[in-house]
């Protein structure tokens, strides 16, 4: 199967491509708005898709070490969203 890129097939090419486009909008949305619960959702949807992302790679290059970079930025992204809601939501306690 011919690619445009050396060593990527035309499937891998849409995957990427498709990755690409998830985090322009997610970042779209970001920048965006309107309200402050918009952003988090946003936050949270391009730390999910880089994650992917990385995961991509991993398979790609064909070497476990993105795993594990995926899986600590996937925890640390995750805590960072955890931390940012709950600052927006204030003390309900």
């Amino acid at each position: 199967m011919t690619s445009l890129l050396p060593g990527l097939t035309w499937l891998e090419l849409i995957a990427f491509g498709l990755v690409g486009l998830a985090l322009l909008l997610g970042l779209l949305r970001l920048v965006l708005g309107p309200g402050s619960v918009d952003r988090i959702v946003a936050a949270d949807t391009l730390s999910v898709t880089a994650t992917a992302g990385i995961a991509g790679l991993a398979a790609l290059f064909g070497t476990p070490l993105y795993l594990d970079v995926a899986l600590i930025f996937g925890v640390l992204a995750f805590v960072f969203v955890v931390a940012i809601a709950r600052t927006i939501e204030g003390d309900r306690s």
